[in-house]
């Protein structure tokens, strides 16, 4: 009865999550969940606290991450990378689609997937403002789309990459040979795809002469503090030290003395960001936590090894795909953090384990909810007054990840 009782709320609130009942914020229902659950008594406290300690390093690199966005936005850093974009295309749609696509690349990789969401995506909506976009519906849907489609290039491009791997997380260069060829695929195909299901909106004619506004000091120290995020990031992963903290300090100290310099005061910056995502995702990790108490992990943990008895190639392919449709089903986040328990043993295959991390970073891309990184650019998209529906990302994902996901998993046995 009491898993019973357990999996029934966790499905319930993880369909409120992805469906938003009357528009209901994802937070009441992932937070309702957990608090249901400890009520109960179907999870000791002590345990729920355990489950919320878990995501610490997440919500320091939120933290961190939304501070600079917000920073970022409010010293008009945004508005200036939109006119230098929009200048560059010349009038081109493709071209604009091209350049905004490339950016997603290069953040996504050295920033993490969940930067895209919050820092590109702000970006996006100013150049599409300066271009006189009518429908930016294929410019949008990019910052989704590559957040999750070049998230496996680095092991800091995604969180849930140090989540598969834990504490056995192999050195860069054997990372890179391991995903090099996979990432490629991914990133090119999701390119190719997306592309040609948006080809009649990229027909619409773009401003070619926009205004170029200065970039003020403020602007000028947020971009710093965004690069030095970068490098931080970079350096912590070759020393393998956590994200969440290093990017949380360089995130304060960037906001503040871009304040200080400004002289604004803190609220400014403070109100602007969406901090309803953090407890969003502590909820996530408490629901995870009970999960753990149901056997879950157990009988997984015998299918993948009766799996493996019959054939490596055949698990690594059927696995990739199922955690790629669990991750839209529940989350990413949840559906990682139950894989990466089973791929700690250390008797799991390596062409398994990257077959189940490529399916929890690209398999998001099916549905809008799929990952931490589309509802945090759904939340940036709603503070600018926009909104892109389930149907109509649905549409487009279905065609766009299980391409990119055939060929990235292809690409392990090439």
């Amino acid at each position: 009865m009491t898993s019973t009782l357990i999996w029934t709320i966790s499905l319930l609130s993880i369909g409120g999550v992805i469906i938003r009942p009357f528009k209901t914020p994802e937070v009441f229902w992932a937070m309702g969940g957990a608090a249901l659950i400890l009520l109960l008594g179907l999870l000791p406290p002590i345990e729920g606290w355990k489950g919320i300690t878990k995501g610490t390093d997440v919500y320091l690199f939120l933290t961190g991450m939304m501070l600079l966005a917000e920073t970022a936005r409010e010293e008009k850093l945004f508005d200036w990378l939109a006119g230098q974009a929009t200048s560059l295309a010349k009038g081109s749609p493709g071209r604009l689609f091209a350049l905004i696509y490339g950016v997603g690349i290069m953040v996504t990789v050295f920033l993490s997937n969940d930067a895209t969401a919050v820092v590109l995506t702000p970006a996006v909506v100013a150049a599409m403002r300066a271009a006189k976009v009518k429908k930016p519906l294929p410019y949008l849907l990019i910052c989704a789309f590559i957040a999750n489609a070049a998230s496996f290039v680095l092991p800091i491009s995604n969180p849930a990459n140090l989540v598969i791997y834990g504490s056995r997380m192999p050195p860069l260069g054997h990372w890179l040979a391991l995903y090099g060829l996979p990432s490629v695929l991914s990133i090119g195909v999701t390119f190719g795809v997306l592309r040609w299901t948006q080809r009649r909106a990229l027909q619409q004619p773009i401003e070619a002469a926009v205004d170029l506004p200065p970039l003020a000091s403020g602007g000028k120290t947020a971009l710093w503090g965004i690069l030095l995020a970068a490098v931080a990031l970079l350096v912590c992963s070759a020393l393998d030290i956590q994200l969440g903290l290093p990017t949380a300090i360089t995130g304060i100290l960037t906001s503040a003395l871009v304040l200080l310099r400004a002289k604004k005061k803190p609220w400014v910056v403070v109100q602007g960001v969406s901090w309803s995502v953090i407890p969003l995702v502590a909820g996530l990790f408490v629901i995870v936590e009970a999960l753990g108490k149901t056997g879950v992990i157990q009988v997984l943990s015998g299918w993948l090894r009766t799996g493996l008895t019959h054939s490596v190639a055949g698990t690594a392919w059927a696995g990739g795909w199922l955690v790629a449709l669990a991750a839209n089903g529940m989350n990413n986040l949840p559906a990682g953090l139950i894989t990466g328990q089973l791929m700690q043993d250390g008797q799991v295959p390596e062409t398994v384990k990257s077959a189940v991390l490529i399916g929890v970073d690209l398999g998001p891309n099916l549905s809008i909810t799929g990952s931490l990184a589309t509802i945090l650019w759904l939340v940036a998209l709603r503070r600018e007054g926009l909104s892109v529906s389930a149907r109509d990302f649905l549409k487009v994902g279905v065609v766009v990840m299980t391409s990119a996901l055939a060929a990235a998993l292809a690409a392990l046995w090439l």
